[in-house]
């Protein structure tokens, strides 16, 4: 079968032919229709310290995947060949992350992958492959950041830094859960699309939440200067949630933090149950994922154009394209 492989650090992404996988005890074979592109890889590739999380090398990438069982495993009964899964990135509780696909273990730039059955969720008929498989990181992790880690209810105030795929995500979610919500983009070109997400207002400038007072923000960028202007902004006795790995390090302003009481939260990813809660509200229309298509034989293009910042919403390919689809499916 055809793979996008990931030798190390530094290292070319290359299309190869590898054995079909084939599933042992716990584990099933996915044909894979859909796969999300990530920044989470561009970091794999970058050599990026993911602190505990071990990647794999060689390894095919790919985290975001959906498709169809093609084959099972001794001891697997909750599924079956031909059902329609997403491939949950599970990190709640950390614990389940060993099985981490495009990390641990090959992942879904491949036309298959193997998956264990605990990281299988079903895709209501509603939800196309490609809505399914980049809800599994980018949809997904912005649905745990904003409701579990930051807390967000009817009535909150909250800022969105980082306008890109998981951030509109943010945007929307957080309008969902009933909040008032502001987003933060350098790029002013994504304005318009939060605004259309439910966002009341947009500043280039992460600063100008302040005059908000954010019950909580959510940094998708995760640069310096976010940062620190989140951990200023929000209001005291608020909640900054980080999401985003822009720089390996930042500065925090520690009096604000102290004085202000604020309450600083890392977040990565969400769990399975959170995975089937965000596919039931993309079934039910109210949320959206933006979606563009890439051919998979231009994979590494896209990513260089993902590491330019020149991709607003969520890439994905279609390893299997040139084979026959489920109708309807994608």
């Amino acid at each position: 079968m055809k793979a996008i492989r990931f030798a190390g650090a530094g290292q070319p992404l290359n299309l190869e032919t590898v054995p079909d996988p084939e599933p042992g005890p716990g584990w099933v074979v996915v044909d894979i229709e859909a796969a999300g592109l990530c920044h989470s890889d561009l970091h794999i590739m970058s050599g990026m310290d993911l602190g505990d999380l071990t990647v794999k090398s060689p390894v095919t990438l790919g985290h975001e995947g959906a498709g169809v069982i093609s084959a099972i495993g001794d001891g697997v009964t909750d599924f079956a060949v031909g059902d329609r899964v997403g491939i949950a990135l599970v990190t709640h509780p950390v614990e389940a992350a060993r099985f981490a696909p495009g990390v641990g273990h090959d992942g879904a730039f491949a036309e298959r992958e193997l998956a264990h059955v605990s990281t299988l969720v079903r895709i209501p008929d509603d939800v196309t492959f490609a809505e399914a498989a980049v809800a599994t990181d980018s949809v997904a992790t912005a649905y745990h950041a904003v409701r579990a880690a930051g807390s967000v209810r009817r009535g909150s105030t909250v800022g969105i830094i980082g306008l890109g795929g998981l951030g509109l995500n943010g945007v929307r979610i957080a309008h969902l859960l009933g909040a008032t919500v502001y987003g933060v983009d350098i790029n002013p070109a994504a304005h318009g699309p939060a605004l259309e997400a439910g966002a009341t207002a947009c500043f280039r400038d992460a600063g100008q939440l302040a005059a908000r007072q954010p019950d909580v923000i959510v940094d998708f960028a995760g640069v310096d200067t976010t940062v620190a202007s989140a951990v200023q902004s929000v209001r005291p006795g608020g909640t900054v949630v980080l999401v985003g790995l822009g720089a390996p390090v930042a500065s925090i302003p520690v009096a604000s933090l102290v004085m202000r009481n604020v309450r600083l939260v890392g977040s990565l990813g969400a769990s399975k149950d959170e995975l089937g809660e965000v596919y039931d509200l993309i079934a039910s229309g109210a949320l959206k994922p933006a979606v563009q298509e890439v051919p998979f034989t231009e994979l590494p293009a896209a990513m260089d154009r993902l590491a330019r910042g020149e991709v607003r919403g969520r890439l994905y390919t279609r390893p299997r394209a040139d084979q026959r689809v489920e109708v309807g499916a994608v």
